[in-house]
Protein backbone atom coordinates (compact mmCIF):
# COMPACT_ATOMS: atom_id res chain seq x y z
CA UNK A 1 0.00 0.00 0.00
CA UNK A 2 1.13 3.34 -0.72
CA UNK A 3 0.29 6.88 -0.24
CA UNK A 4 0.65 8.53 -3.62
CA UNK A 5 3.51 11.08 -1.72
CA UNK A 6 6.51 10.67 -4.20
CA UNK A 7 9.77 10.26 -1.95
CA UNK A 8 12.62 10.43 -5.06
CA UNK A 9 12.87 10.79 -8.67
CA UNK A 10 14.86 7.54 -9.91
CA UNK A 11 16.71 7.21 -13.50
CA UNK A 12 16.00 3.87 -15.45
CA UNK A 13 18.98 2.61 -16.14
CA UNK A 14 18.56 -0.42 -18.42
CA UNK A 15 15.90 -2.23 -19.38
CA UNK A 16 16.33 -6.04 -20.24
CA UNK A 17 13.22 -6.83 -22.96
CA UNK A 18 11.72 -10.19 -22.66
CA UNK A 19 8.77 -11.39 -24.96
CA UNK A 20 6.19 -10.10 -23.07
CA UNK A 21 7.95 -9.18 -20.44
CA UNK A 22 10.57 -6.58 -19.10
CA UNK A 23 13.37 -6.47 -16.21
CA UNK A 24 14.28 -2.40 -15.12
CA UNK A 25 17.49 -1.51 -13.32
CA UNK A 26 16.48 1.64 -11.89
CA UNK A 27 19.01 3.98 -9.96
CA UNK A 28 18.13 5.49 -6.80
CA UNK A 29 18.51 6.36 -3.05
CA UNK A 30 16.72 7.38 -0.41
CA UNK A 31 14.05 5.01 -1.37
CA UNK A 32 17.01 1.85 -0.75
CA UNK A 33 17.26 2.74 2.56
CA UNK A 34 16.75 -0.16 4.37
CA UNK A 35 14.76 -2.04 1.34
CA UNK A 36 14.88 -5.48 1.37
CA UNK A 37 14.38 -7.81 -1.87
CA UNK A 38 10.79 -8.88 -1.86
CA UNK A 39 9.84 -5.44 -0.78
CA UNK A 40 7.84 -3.08 -2.93
CA UNK A 41 8.41 0.02 -4.71
CA UNK A 42 5.75 2.29 -6.95
CA UNK A 43 7.65 3.04 -10.27
CA UNK A 44 5.15 5.99 -11.61
CA UNK A 45 2.32 4.56 -9.55
CA UNK A 46 2.63 1.09 -10.75
CA UNK A 47 3.50 -1.33 -7.51
CA UNK A 48 7.11 -3.44 -8.36
CA UNK A 49 9.02 -6.22 -6.51
CA UNK A 50 12.03 -5.79 -5.87
CA UNK A 51 14.09 -8.43 -7.09
CA UNK A 52 17.85 -7.44 -6.72
CA UNK A 53 19.70 -5.17 -4.88
CA UNK A 54 23.14 -3.53 -5.59
CA UNK A 55 24.96 -0.03 -4.70
CA UNK A 56 22.36 2.21 -5.94
CA UNK A 57 20.18 0.77 -7.39
CA UNK A 58 17.45 -2.14 -7.54
CA UNK A 59 16.20 -4.64 -10.28
CA UNK A 60 12.31 -5.09 -10.67
CA UNK A 61 10.31 -7.38 -13.01
CA UNK A 62 7.48 -6.14 -15.33
CA UNK A 63 4.83 -8.77 -16.39
CA UNK A 64 2.60 -8.55 -19.78
CA UNK A 65 -0.05 -7.42 -17.82
CA UNK A 66 1.88 -4.55 -16.34
CA UNK A 67 3.05 -3.13 -19.38
CA UNK A 68 -0.43 -3.68 -21.24
CA UNK A 69 -1.87 -1.12 -18.88
CA UNK A 70 0.79 0.64 -18.36
CA UNK A 71 3.02 3.32 -19.62
CA UNK A 72 6.32 1.52 -18.25
CA UNK A 73 5.85 -0.12 -22.06
CA UNK A 74 6.99 3.67 -23.14
CA UNK A 75 10.35 3.74 -20.94
CA UNK A 76 13.98 4.07 -21.91
CA UNK A 77 16.94 3.74 -20.78
CA UNK A 78 17.39 7.28 -18.89
CA UNK A 79 13.64 7.89 -18.09
CA UNK A 80 13.03 9.57 -14.92
CA UNK A 81 10.48 7.96 -12.77
CA UNK A 82 8.59 8.96 -9.47
CA UNK A 83 9.90 6.22 -6.32
CA UNK A 84 7.70 5.28 -3.32
CA UNK A 85 8.27 2.77 -0.81
CA UNK A 86 5.15 1.07 0.63
CA UNK A 87 3.96 2.85 3.34
CA UNK A 88 5.02 1.59 6.98
CA UNK A 89 2.40 0.58 9.72
CA UNK A 90 3.60 3.73 11.42
CA UNK A 91 3.88 6.58 8.61
CA UNK A 92 1.46 9.44 7.82
CA UNK A 93 -1.04 8.97 5.47
CA UNK A 94 0.23 11.85 3.60
CA UNK A 95 -2.06 11.66 0.27
CA UNK A 96 -4.36 8.92 0.13
CA UNK A 97 -4.91 5.01 -0.09
CA UNK A 98 -3.20 3.93 -3.63
CA UNK A 99 -2.63 0.20 -4.62
CA UNK A 100 -0.47 0.89 -7.02
CA UNK A 101 -2.51 -0.88 -9.45
CA UNK A 102 -2.99 1.07 -12.28
CA UNK A 103 -6.15 1.13 -14.23
CA UNK A 104 -4.83 2.79 -17.50
CA UNK A 105 -3.28 5.43 -18.97
CA UNK A 106 -4.20 9.05 -19.79
CA UNK A 107 -2.77 11.62 -22.32
CA UNK A 108 -1.78 15.30 -21.19
CA UNK A 109 -4.11 17.20 -23.29
CA UNK A 110 -2.81 20.69 -21.83
CA UNK A 111 -0.78 22.84 -19.26
CA UNK A 112 -1.92 26.47 -17.52
CA UNK A 113 -0.11 28.22 -15.40
CA UNK A 114 -2.24 29.66 -12.80
CA UNK A 115 0.38 32.06 -10.77
CA UNK A 116 2.72 29.42 -8.96
CA UNK A 117 0.66 26.30 -9.51
CA UNK A 118 0.31 24.75 -12.85
CA UNK A 119 -3.09 22.97 -14.65
CA UNK A 120 -2.45 19.37 -16.47
CA UNK A 121 -5.95 18.68 -18.15
CA UNK A 122 -5.65 14.84 -18.90
CA UNK A 123 -7.54 12.97 -21.41
CA UNK A 124 -8.78 8.96 -19.86
CA UNK A 125 -11.24 6.59 -21.00
CA UNK A 126 -14.12 6.16 -19.80
CA UNK A 127 -13.53 3.11 -17.45
CA UNK A 128 -11.24 5.08 -15.33
CA UNK A 129 -13.15 8.69 -15.63
CA UNK A 130 -16.53 6.54 -14.41
CA UNK A 131 -14.48 6.82 -10.64
CA UNK A 132 -12.73 10.06 -10.95
CA UNK A 133 -14.87 12.67 -9.14
CA UNK A 134 -14.31 16.36 -8.89
CA UNK A 135 -12.80 17.13 -5.21
CA UNK A 136 -11.69 13.16 -5.09
CA UNK A 137 -8.16 11.87 -5.07
CA UNK A 138 -6.60 10.76 -8.40
CA UNK A 139 -2.87 9.23 -9.01
CA UNK A 140 -1.21 10.64 -11.93
CA UNK A 141 2.14 8.70 -12.08
CA UNK A 142 2.23 7.75 -8.71
CA UNK A 143 1.43 11.56 -7.72
CA UNK A 144 -1.58 11.82 -5.48
CA UNK A 145 -3.35 14.68 -6.56
CA UNK A 146 -6.83 16.17 -6.01
CA UNK A 147 -9.69 16.54 -8.95
CA UNK A 148 -10.37 20.09 -9.66
CA UNK A 149 -12.43 19.39 -12.82
CA UNK A 150 -14.18 16.36 -14.92
CA UNK A 151 -15.51 16.43 -17.94
CA UNK A 152 -16.87 13.07 -20.10
CA UNK A 153 -13.94 12.78 -21.63
CA UNK A 154 -10.81 14.28 -19.82
CA UNK A 155 -10.42 15.29 -16.00
CA UNK A 156 -8.25 18.40 -14.60
CA UNK A 157 -5.80 18.69 -11.54
CA UNK A 158 -4.28 21.67 -10.53
CA UNK A 159 -0.47 21.24 -9.10
CA UNK A 160 1.59 22.99 -6.50
CA UNK A 161 5.08 24.33 -6.97
CA UNK A 162 6.90 21.69 -4.55
CA UNK A 163 4.66 18.76 -6.13
CA UNK A 164 6.20 19.83 -9.57
CA UNK A 165 9.95 20.31 -8.11
CA UNK A 166 9.65 16.59 -6.49
CA UNK A 167 8.47 14.29 -9.29
CA UNK A 168 8.71 13.86 -13.22
CA UNK A 169 5.53 16.38 -13.53
CA UNK A 170 8.21 19.32 -14.27
CA UNK A 171 9.11 17.38 -17.27
CA UNK A 172 5.65 16.01 -18.85
CA UNK A 173 3.51 18.37 -21.63
CA UNK A 174 0.83 17.81 -23.84
CA UNK A 175 0.53 14.97 -25.45
CA UNK A 176 2.67 12.72 -22.97
CA UNK A 177 1.17 9.47 -21.54
CA UNK A 178 0.52 8.93 -17.59
CA UNK A 179 -0.45 6.29 -15.30
CA UNK A 180 -3.82 6.78 -13.63
CA UNK A 181 -4.63 4.82 -10.53
CA UNK A 182 -8.51 6.08 -9.15
CA UNK A 183 -9.17 6.07 -5.61
CA UNK A 184 -9.97 2.50 -4.47
CA UNK A 185 -12.78 3.14 -2.05
CA UNK A 186 -15.12 4.00 -5.18
CA UNK A 187 -14.12 0.84 -6.76
CA UNK A 188 -14.88 -1.43 -3.70
CA UNK A 189 -18.22 0.84 -2.87
CA UNK A 190 -19.29 -0.31 -6.34
CA UNK A 191 -19.01 -4.21 -6.61
CA UNK A 192 -20.38 -4.71 -3.28
CA UNK A 193 -23.02 -3.04 -4.51
CA UNK A 194 -23.67 -5.28 -7.41
CA UNK A 195 -25.49 -8.19 -5.50
CA UNK A 196 -28.20 -5.87 -4.28
CA UNK A 197 -29.18 -4.03 -7.54
CA UNK A 198 -29.18 -7.68 -8.78
CA UNK A 199 -31.44 -9.33 -6.31
CA UNK A 200 -33.78 -6.56 -6.12
CA UNK A 201 -33.92 -6.59 -10.49
CA UNK A 202 -35.12 -10.67 -9.62
CA UNK A 203 -37.61 -9.25 -7.02
CA UNK A 204 -39.20 -6.62 -9.05
CA UNK A 205 -38.31 -3.95 -6.95
CA UNK A 206 -36.95 -0.89 -8.54
CA UNK A 207 -36.65 2.54 -7.62
CA UNK A 208 -39.57 3.08 -9.74
CA UNK A 209 -41.52 0.98 -8.11
CA UNK A 210 -40.28 2.41 -4.66
CA UNK A 211 -41.02 5.62 -5.76
CA UNK A 212 -44.46 4.77 -7.09
CA UNK A 213 -45.74 3.37 -3.98
CA UNK A 214 -44.44 6.11 -1.86
CA UNK A 215 -41.27 5.37 -0.31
Amino acid sequence: MFTGIVEEIGTIQEIRQGQHSAILKIQAAKVLEDTKVGDSIAVNGVCLTVTSLSKGCFLADVMHETLNRSSLAQMKSGSCVNLERAMAADGRFGGHIVAGHVDGIGKILSTKRDDTAVWYTIEAEPAVLRYIVEKGSVTVDGISLTVAQVWNDRFSVSVIPHTQAQTILKERGKGDIVNLETDIIGKYVEKLMQPAEEMHRQSGITKEFLLKYGF
